[in-house]
């Protein structure tokens, strides 16, 4: 064990590793911001070794007073991993930071919008052919928008009715692997899904990357254009806006749209989670837990137990 390295140190080396592990380049950034911005400046001169759970304490607090909750968050994340690497490489014997815990609250906390079953239908009966591949596609499966990007039609199995995840397309448009470990997996298809994709593959601009939803020259298509040219006008179009005239939400809320079609038809959270790609069943129950939740089957459990 060293007692001359300091959280500096720790988070050099952590990113190295992740350079080394060839994460993506958005990820990469994020953390470099993380230390740089945030870790660093703080407590990045303090000794690994003399480091403890009240040091770590303050810095959160003080994130705190200073930003947002989401912001505070991550950048813990961030120092427990690179604590973790100073642990891997016996610089210490334990990291503090794995016991500190950001308290949830939920006041002021937006609450997740998730589309209704009338919204999902209006939006199913209103948006135009070109881009009802991507629509129907992205509400019964749930996959995520960088994944829908990344989509190849060899990865599409008609035969099997099966959508393979293999890859994904980040931010800046490159192509890498999924998410994580629990993001590659299959998806099968609904039938009106398997129906307007091999009715679209006819259509579908043809490119190198062999795309399901490429742009018009057959190359990945930016995030942006499809939030601004596809959900949104249709949104508003279906007259699904806020009270300013606003779309009401992201292209992210038909992922949260399929996950509630999924419950609703009485999947098990285990299937829930493995079709929506969710590393643990504890984020599946975070997100959707209340969906799960029903109150007349409550009142006949209660009903039962006084019986007995």
């Amino acid at each position: 064990m060293s007692n001359t390295k300091t959280i500096s140190d720790a988070c050099k080396a952590w990113l190295k590793r992740c350079e080394r592990d060839e994460l993506e380049r958005a990820t990469l950034r994020s953390y470099r911001n993380h230390v740089d911005h945030h870790i660093a400046p703080a407590i990045g001169e303090l000794c690994l070794v003399s480091l403890s759970r009240a040091d770590v304490r303050d810095f959160i607090d003080e994130m705190l007073d200073k930003n947002s909750r989401a912001m505070t968050d991550k950048v813990l994340r961030s120092l427990r991993s690179a604590l973790n690497e100073a642990l891997d490489r016996e610089w210490i014997d334990n990291n503090v930071a794995l016991s500190v815990k950001l308290r949830r609250s939920s006041r002021n906390a937006p609450d997740r919008v998730i589309p209704t079953k009338d919204e999902i239908k209006t939006m199913l009966s209103t948006v135009p052919v070109k881009h009802r591949p991507l629509i129907v596609t992205a509400i019964y499966t749930g996959m995520r928008m960088s994944e829908l990007r990344g989509l190849r039609w060899e990865n599409v199995d008609f035969s099997r009715s099966i959508i393979q995840v293999r890859q994904r397309a980040d931010r800046f448009n490159k192509i890498g692997k999924p998410k994580s470990r629990s993001s590659r997996r299959d998806i099968p298809m609904a039938p009106s899904v398997k129906k307007v994709l091999m009715a679209w593959k006819a259509d579908c601009p043809e490119g190198e990357m062999d795309l399901v939803f490429p742009n018009g020259i057959g190359n990945v298509e930016s995030p942006s254009n499809i939030s601004n040219r596809v959900l949104y006008p249709l949104l508003i179009d279906a007259g699904i806006v806020k009270a300013d005239g606003k779309p009401k939400f992201s292209f992210h809320a038909l992922r949260h749209a399929a996950a509630s079609l999924f419950i609703e038809q009485g999947w098990p959270a285990k299937k829930v989670q493995t079709i929506l790609g969710h590393s643990s069943i504890t984020m599946t129950f975070d997100v959707y837990g209340h969906l799960f939740d029903n109150a007349e089957d409550d009142v006949d459990l209660f009903a039962k137990l006084e019986a007995a």
